[in-house]
């Protein structure tokens, strides 16, 4: 007589805070919980850092899955067109296939990080067999509680944070100006990288920039224009709140300084 294999318990972490923060908060609560990281091969140095620091607290390897074909390989798929908000192949073939890959037919439980105090639908993995949970939601955790738990685990805020609030890709079209700055004064080589991408001059006159209606040497141009302007609503943010840690500031100023759809959650969580 057979039986059916027990669920599975997946979490995936993206390098980011709130993922971050969930797996410590559910480490004891599902002891036989796994740990994923979709690695797209274009993260950051930081990223790569707080994921070995995060091994290390959970007491478990955090299982690296890499996708079959680089991003590169992808690109060339998709004709040379940048992964962009209305065409995000990137998370599908970098971030959503390998997981789904990594999972199979399996029951899995995947944990993912939203919390009670945002709004978001989740660009997520439809198969009927994962089952996502929002333990979050459910306990009423908020950003506050995000920054605590990180701060009681020890482990505390990636390195990237002091400059970028979104983990992901180097080159991720989420970016805001400011981190796009941020990314040329801390990693001007990938700042380099990302702008070889970028196709300014075409015979069809279209333009393919990660930045919408800019290209990144002309964000480069602007540089200090961008500085200036990022940090007055830094200032008047922590002006309007004291009470709060310059470095929550830091995180409620992206919400003031574009509009942009919500990003990828596997990338971004």
């Amino acid at each position: 007589m057979s039986t059916s294999s027990p669920a599975r318990h997946i979490l995936s972490l993206s390098g980011g805070k709130d993922s971050t923060a969930l797996a410590i908060y559910m480490r004891d609560r599902i002891p036989d919980m796994e740990y994923a990281f979709c690695d797209t091969g274009k993260e950051l140095p930081e990223t790569y850092e707080y994921l070995r620091i995060i091994e290390a607290f959970l007491g478990k390897p955090i299982a690296r899955l890499n996708s079959e074909h680089s991003f590169d390989h992808w690109l060339e798929v998709y004709s040379g067109f940048l992964p962009s908000a209305n065409s995000r192949w990137c998370t599908r073939m970098l971030k959503l296939k390998p997981f789904e890959d990594f999972v199979g037919d399996d029951t899995v439980y995947s944990y993912i990080g939203i919390r009670a105090d945002e709004n978001r639908s989740g660009y997520i993995s439809q198969k009927p067999n994962i089952m996502p949970v929002f333990p979050f939601k459910e306990d009423g955790i908020t950003k506050a509680d995000v920054f605590r738990i990180l701060d009681e685990a020890g482990i505390g805020l990636p390195e990237y944070y002091k400059w970028r609030t979104r983990s992901g890709c180097y080159f991720c079209f989420f970016q805001r100006k400011a981190e796009w700055v941020g990314l040329l004064e801390n990693h001007p080589d990938l700042f380099e990288s990302a702008k070889g991408y970028e196709k300014t001059s075409t015979p069809s006159g279209e333009r393919y920039t990660w930045a919408q209606g800019e290209s990144l040497d002309e964000i480069a141009s602007r540089k200090a224009k961008i500085k200036a302007s990022y940090e007055k609503v830094l200032e008047r943010l922590a002006r309007s709140e004291p009470k709060k840690r310059l470095i929550q500031v830091f995180d409620d100023v992206h919400d003031e300084l574009e509009d942009s759809e919500a990003a990828c959650l596997m990338c971004d969580l």
